[in-house]
């Protein structure tokens, strides 16, 4: 829980190197950015892909599960893991999640739970969908606004390239930011999400217990100031 960026990429090229020369932009911009990190490419093929393959402590691990795909057939969800991919990682900075880019190919068919290969309906060509959590970089421990904003709009410059190549599908900024363009906007809305989250985690932490609750907004220094602002209003009629 917390304001996140949902984005998706997509190209029609069936060249693999059209595809490589994407993500290769993609990353010579991430690194023009103010990102915390920017890691190397990753180009997997077949099993590599596969992050259920992988240890719990594998740095790949994450990256790759949000390049796995869910296929829903006959009521049942099966991981469909890209046949190639092309991608990178990247840190934006202190209490946001790392912002995952690239490019994957999937396969048309799986096989489902009785050995039977069963039709993907996954897009053809190039594709990828992904997510960060920028919220808690607002946290005044690891620079508070101003380090939300540097994490929040390095993610959004970087989806900005991907449209300039072409290859941008589709964007959620559940901060308002990629289609208002409006920083103070911005800045008042993780406000409101700090508080209105900071009241529920209060709220239940009082109902089962602070032993029971763990999240990232407890760690903010103000979270009882924060807590007592989302409370709801019991004045109000």
């Amino acid at each position: 829980m917390g304001l996140t960026i949902h984005y998706s990429l997509r190209s029609a090229t069936r060249s693999n190197d059209v595809a490589r020369r994407i993500v290769e932009q993609l990353r010579q911009r991430a690194l023009d950015l103010p990102l915390q990190h920017v890691g190397e490419i990753l180009d997997l093929q077949g099993d590599q892909c596969d992050f259920e393959r992988r240890e719990q402590d594998d740095p790949d691990r994450w990256l790759l599960i949000q390049a796995n795909q869910p296929v829903e057939l006959d009521d049942y969800v099966y991981n469909a893991a890209p046949s190639r991919l092309i991608a990178f990682t990247t840190s934006p900075g202190d209490g946001s999640e790392p912002a995952n880019f690239g490019l994957c190919r999937y396969p048309r068919f799986i096989e489902n739970r009785i050995g039977k290969r069963v039709q993907t309906k996954l897009p053809t060509g190039w594709s990828w969908q992904s997510f960060c959590k920028t919220q808690y970089a607002s946290n005044p421990n690891v620079g508070g606004i101003e380090s939300f904003l540097r994490c929040h709009l390095s993610v959004i410059r970087l989806l900005d390239h991907a449209r300039e190549l072409n290859a941008l599908n589709e964007v959620s900024d559940e901060g308002g930011y990629f289609k208002d363009r409006d920083v103070q906007a911005l800045v008042k809305e993780v406000g409101e999400w700090n508080s209105m989250i900071a009241g529920f985690v209060g709220g239940m932490k009082d109902l089962i217990g602070a032993q029971g609750i763990e999240s990232q907004i407890t760690k903010f220094p103000n979270f009882e100031h924060l807590e007592a602002e989302g409370q709801p209003d019991d004045s109000t009629p």
